[in-house]
């Protein structure tokens, strides 16, 4: 199985690059994965007009997202899971031979319906808000997390 992440937006601050570069490396130790950084809409004119910018992104997650793949959407309506449940679906996925596990990020201003709609999960990391950019870091550390897990390896300490 691979593992992909879709992202709007490129990571600004150094040591957000330099966490995720990491976190990605390590997850890359395990399966196949990918990173794919979508250019984030700017507005279309003086006022941003978040509606439209999360609709135009929203096309260009949706043209990403490879068919047969089971895609998991950040958003902070979605379910929360525990570290040991997102290492159970990885593993459910690993062994029904999902070809791809897909896990997207909108950008500074959501998702929009069209995108959770398609989402096979959406997901909360937590019930506190978090940028795109700090999402993004938690949730890599949380997919190298689950797959220590299924290793049964010391990076988890329950």
């Amino acid at each position: 199985m691979k593992l992909a992440l879709l992202c709007v937006g490129k990571l600004s601050a150094p040591y957000l690059r330099k966490g995720a570069e990491d976190y990605s490396g390590r997850i890359r130790r395990y399966l196949p994965f990918r990173e794919a950084e979508l250019k984030e809409e700017k507005g279309g004119g003086k006022k941003a007009d978040p509606r439209y910018i999360r609709d135009r992104e929203g096309e260009r997650i949706l043209e990403k997202i490879p068919r047969g793949a089971f895609s998991v959407v950040l958003d902070e309506g979605g379910k929360a899971l525990r570290s040991e449940e997102l290492a159970g679906l990885i593993d459910r996925h690993m062994v029904q031979g999902t070809p791809e596990l897909v896990f997207v990020i909108g950008g500074a201003y959501g998702l929009n319906d069209a995108v959770k709609k398609r989402a096979d999960l959406v997901l909360s990391l937590s019930a506190m808000t978090f940028t795109h950019q700090m999402a993004r870091l938690l949730l890599l550390e949380q997919i190298y997390r689950g797959l220590t897990i299924l290793r049964n390896e010391p990076y988890h300490n329950p």
